[in-house]
């Protein structure tokens, strides 16, 4: 089922829009949960709550992407229960942090929701400089928090060349703020 229709489910406040998302979107959501909470069960649960927060968002909310809508929905429910259950441990998602800190400044200022609005959007931009499969490699790594092994099968490489590839793209990405006024 297309995406419009099952918006349009939403709407009508069919329970069949449920089904639906969950066939179409079910198995990504999973995935992107369990990526960063390498927890089964916590990951069902995430899936769980991204229906009822997709449910609740729409209406009345008309999203123009709802692959959009709802990978940013459980990236957040998985992020938040991340935080949650590790406060001490070291997680995926922490490693991937770590990987990007040396090109992105984490100093809170007055500022910081005009600078991460305006970092978000220049690495928006770096995004759109970047080839098809760099800008894969890069979204799966940072966004979806893929392992690299999931990233070399995506993109018909091998792992080294995901690691060399991840460590040429922060170098990049770090020149690309830097040459753009931003204090890494």
């Amino acid at each position: 089922m297309d995406d419009s229709r099952i918006i349009e489910l939403f709407f009508e406040r069919s329970e069949q829009a449920i089904a639906e998302l969950s066939r179409k979107y079910g198995v990504i959501i999973k995935k992107l949960s369990e990526n960063i909470l390498r927890d089964k069960q916590d990951a069902e649960e995430c899936v769980n709550d991204t229906y009822f927060d997709v449910w609740n968002a729409i209406p009345p909310q008309r999203p123009s992407s709802l692959t959009a809508l709802v990978c940013r929905i459980a990236r957040n429910i998985s992020l938040d229960r991340f935080r949650y259950n590790s406060s001490q441990k070291r997680g995926a998602y922490t490693v991937c942090l770590d990987e990007l800190a040396e090109c992105v400044s984490s100093k809170e200022t007055v500022e910081s929701q005009f600078a991460a609005d305006e970092l978000k959007r220049l690495v928006e931009k770096y995004l759109d400089t970047l080839d098809k499969t760099n800008r894969l490699i890069f979204v799966r790594r940072y966004w979806y928090i893929d392992s690299t092994k999931d990233i070399a099968e995506a993109a018909g490489l091998n792992e080294g060349a995901v690691r060399t590839r991840l460590a040429r793209l922060r170098v990049k990405l770090k020149e690309f703020l830097e040459e753009r006024g931003v204090d890494v």
